[in-house]
Order: structure tokens, then C-alpha cells, then sequence
């Protein structure tokens, strides 16, 4: 089938037929003009704060050692779970982390000691624990929020701080005399804890002398002169007139400290010689792919300092400077919170989300958490804390994710990044490009090298704010 024609469009073609092209078109023009180029792009290159931020050490040996003073573990880590459908049951190696327990290996009786929890559940403003009544339970959180009161000075409600997942209270019931709650543990969500009672304790601990014994010895320990810390103390004398004998004293340090030997990112690029050889007009072709790779570097080094099991500051952070959030999102008070548990805190780090999120909270409230001049940069802050957006920190399935609070630099005792310059054929401080040589398919080969870490000097000089909801509103 074919289209009617109108005598209007016949004359028009007729027309467009007879007359010819007068000038050179656009499309063959082109075909002899310069085009300007950029240079290859990279959505993947992020503000990189972390790695600006912090104040770098030259770790010359590879080895970067941190002598503290000697401090008593108190064991107020996190306990571990095995969940089987409905059912939860607590790792038994994990009870070491009982603060009278900590160093106890001995398998069978920690599996028998694990046996003997039981499973409860609580819905949201039950009590777990009454303060002044006895302590008769040691109580492990595997699911949901526990919020610890207690009574303030005026009879009011004094807020004690919250614990989530893997926190657990009562380790002083396996003592000889665990005494009585010194606090209220009230339900904030719906809870699964397991539960060890005082009475099911005595009946492994009657067939275990060297449960017991090593209970004691815990029990001893800590009654070693400490200060608020836990390091050991420094006797001194003041306020005392006449000539009185004078303590003696002395600072002790760790006989085993910790040493972080510096981690590398690598990988070896190739490039083909005839791409190297014919194809570098207007741009080289070998420093733009190692452009392109040294960005990829510096961001899998930025995501290890915050993630690596090994160094990684979400993985180092001590188990006392980590709080949870009161309602889920991240709010003013839980902010203030984290900022009071240190001195100088220079910078807050959180995922663009929780930004967004605390935000909305302050919104509701009426308040604006200001900005802070970095080098030229509007950066958001909280009491004049700069709050860098980091988008390794990472956001779980169910949309929570952390909040990091650090005070930087060697000289205040905080936290540095390690690396060493110098190193051979550096091409910036602490990364190298090494020629590996041409093989039999004509592929130059450079191995690309990035040497860090980074180290926590004292415990409180890191703090993180956990489980802060990123979608959603608090609960009302």
C-alpha cells in the first residue's frame, strides 16, 4: 500500500530535487576539525574526608607501636549468638567477655554454663531489672534495645545510657556477693535476651573448682588501685602539712603492646605498548589509566580504614565508647551524647543518610545544626563539630548504620593514620608505580601500591554511634 502524495508536497520535493548544496556540511566539517576532549571521567572518586582529615604519622619501620600505661580489661565486650529459627543461643567461648570471666578456657564448662540460659522475651516498657532489688540474673541482649535508669537527685529518672545487641548486664551475679541492681532496665523495643540464674551459676560452679578459683582471682584483680580508666594508678599525696612520709609511686606500662604493621592496597595495571605508542596525542594514555587507578586505590584505602576487621576504626573502637541511639534515628541528644565522652572532639564522620536523618530530627525540634568552615568547604556541624559525610561507613539491610566521633593527632593522644614515604619510585606520599617489565603479547605492566593504617592511641579517643535508623521517623 502506498501513501497519497498532495500536489503541495510534490512541488515542494521538485523544488528540494533541483537545488543544490551551496555550503560543506556540518557532519563532513567535522571530520577535519580538532575535537576538544576531558579527560576520562570516574563517577566512583568521593570527597575522600577521612583520609584529609586525619593527621598522618611516618611509620619509617612499617611498624607503629602504642605504649600505653597498664590498664585492667574489665571484659565489657560484646557476646555473639547462634540464632536457629525462633530459637537463640549464646555462643560458649563468648561468655569470656563477663567481665569475672574474662581468660576462662575451659570448653566444658563454658558449654555447660551456656546450656543453662533460657530464652524470654519482652515487649516494649517491660522492666528486665528493678534497681534495689537483688541481682539474681545474668541477662544477654540478643535482639532489641535495653534503656538503664536510675534514681537522680531530685527523684527523677537519671538515664543511664542504652544497650543493644550483644550488650548484656549482671556479670556481677557469678561473684560471691553480686549484691543488689544498682539501676532499672526497662525495655525501649520488643526484646529477645537470654537469661543465666543466679541458682542455675551455682550448680556449674559447685562441680567446677576451677571456675570458682578463677572467679576469685578475677575478684582479686579488681581490687588493684585503678583510676576511672582502668589504668593503673598513681599514688600521690596533697593537702598534707609537716613532713610526713611521702608515697612512692610509679606510671606502669603494658608488657604486650599493641603494633599495627601497615596494610597495602595493590593491583598491577596493563597497558598495551601499540595504545602506549600510537595513542597519546593529546593525552597520555599511561597516566590517565594511572590516574584512574591510583583514585581506585585511594578509595578501597579510605573504605579499609573504616572496615578492615584488623585496623578499621568501626572495629577498633572500644566497647565503653560505643553507645546506642535512644529512638532509632540519630537526634540532638544522642549527638551530644557521643560529644560528651571525650575531650576535643574534632570531627564527627557519618553516611550521607544519617546526615539527611539527623537533619529531619532537628527539624522536628526547631533547630538547625549549623556549619563549619574546612579549608574553604560548608561543612555541616553540631556544637561547632564539623560532621564529614563518609559513605563507606556502611548501612544494613535494615537501615541502620554508625556515627564516628574522634579526637585526631598524636600530640592530643587521638587517632592517626600510619603510612611511610620515601618509599621507592613514589608517586605520592605512601603509594609507588613500579615498572614490572613488557611480556610476549606486548603489555607493559606497573604494580600499584598503597601502604596505610591507622591506629587508636587510648580507648577514648573514638567513639561510635550505633544502630542509627536512616528511614525512618522516631517512635513517638
Amino acid at each position: 500500500m502506498t501513501s497519497a502524495v498532495t500536489p503541495d508536497q510534490s512541488e515542494q520535493r521538485e523544488g528540494e530535487a533541483g537545488r543544490a548544496q551551496l555550503s560543506l556540511g556540518v557532519a563532513a566539517a567535522r571530520n577535519l576539525a580538532t575535537t576538544t576532549k576531558t579527560v576520562p571521567q570516574m563517577q566512583n572518586i568521593s570527597s575522600r574526608w577521612l583520609l584529609r582529615m586525619l593527621p598522618w604519622v611516618e611509620v619509617s619501620g612499617g611498624t607503629y607501636r602504642v605504649n600505653r600505661r597498664l590498664a585492667y580489661a574489665v571484659g565489657d565486650g560484646r557476646v555473639a549468638f547462634v540464632q536457629e529459627g525462633a530459637d537463640v543461643r549464646v555462643v560458649p567461648a563468648e561468655l569470656g567477655e563477663l567481665p569475672l570471666l574474662r581468660g576462662f578456657d575451659e570448653p566444658e564448662v563454658l558449654r555447660s554454663l551456656a546450656g543453662r540460659f533460657e530464652q524470654r522475651e519482652y515487649e516494649p516498657g517491660e522492666v528486665l531489672a528493678q534497681a534495689g532489688q537483688p541481682a539474681d540474673r545474668v541477662v544477654l541482649i540478643a535482639h532489641g534495645k535495653v534503656e538503664r535508669t536510675g534514681p537522680g537527685k531530685y527523684e527523677a529518672e537519671s538515664r543511664l545510657g542504652v544497650l543493644a545487641d550483644g550488650g548484656f548486664f549482671g556479670g556481677q551475679v557469678v561473684s560471691d556477693e553480686p549484691g543488689a541492681w544498682e539501676f532499672t532496665a526497662r525495655a525501649l523495643t520488643a526484646c529477645t535476651v537470654l537469661v543465666l540464674p543466679r541458682q542455675a551459676y551455682e550448680e556449674v560452679a559447685g562441680r567446677s573448682g576451677p571456675l570458682r578459683e578463677h572467679v576469685q582471682r578475677r575478684q582479686a584483680e579488681g581490687e588493684r588501685p585503678q583510676n576511672k580508666r582502668g589504668e593503673a594508678d598513681i599514688t600521690l599525696a596533697a593537702g598534707h602539712t609537716g613532713e610526713p612520709a611521702l608515697p612512692g609511686t610509679f606510671a606502669d606500662y603494658e608488657l604486650a603492646p599493641r603494633e599495627y604493621e601497615l596494610s597495602v592496597a595493590q593491583t598491577v595495571l596493563r597497558v598495551h605498548t601499540r595504545v602506549a605508542d600510537l595513542y597519546n596525542d593529546p593525552m597520555n594514555q599511561i597516566e590517565q589509566q594511572l590516574r584512574l587507578t591510583i583514585e581506585a586505590l585511594r578509595e578501597r584505602q579510605e573504605y579499609e580504614l573504616v572496615n578492615n576487621r584488623a585496623f578499621g576504626l568501626l572495629h577498633n573502637a572500644d566497647h565503653g565508647q560505643r553507645i546506642s541511639t535512644h529512638s532509632g534515628p540519630p537526634t540532638p541528644d544522642d549527638f551530644d551524647e557521643l560529644l560528651s565522652m571525650r575531650r576535643r572532639t574534632k570531627a564527627f564522620f557519618a553516611h550521607p543518610k544519617a546526615i539527611a536523618a539527623l537533619g529531619r530530627e532537628c527539624n522536628k525540634r526547631g533547630l538547625y545544626f549549623g556549619d563549619a568552615d574546612v579549608n574553604g568547604h560548608r561543612i555541616p556541624a553540631w556544637r561547632g563539630v564539623p560532621i564529614f559525610p563518609l559513605g563507606k561507613l556502611p548501612v544494613s539491610e535494615q537501615g541502620t548504620t554508625s556515627v564516628l566521633a574522634m579526637r585526631t593527632g598524636e600530640d592530643a593522644s587521638g587517632v592517626v593514620g600510619l603510612r611511610q614515604t620515601g618509599i621507592p619510585e613514589e608517586r605520592e606520599p605512601g603509594l609507588n608505580v613500579r615498572f614490572m617489565g613488557i611480556n610476549d603479547q606486548a603489555l607493559i605492566s606497573y604494580l600499584v601500591s598503597t601502604y596505610y593504617s591507622a591506629a587508636v592511641l587510648v580507648p577514648d579517643a573514638l567513639g561510635v554511634l550505633e544502630n542509627v535508623e536512616v528511614g525512618r521517623t522516631s517512635r513517638t
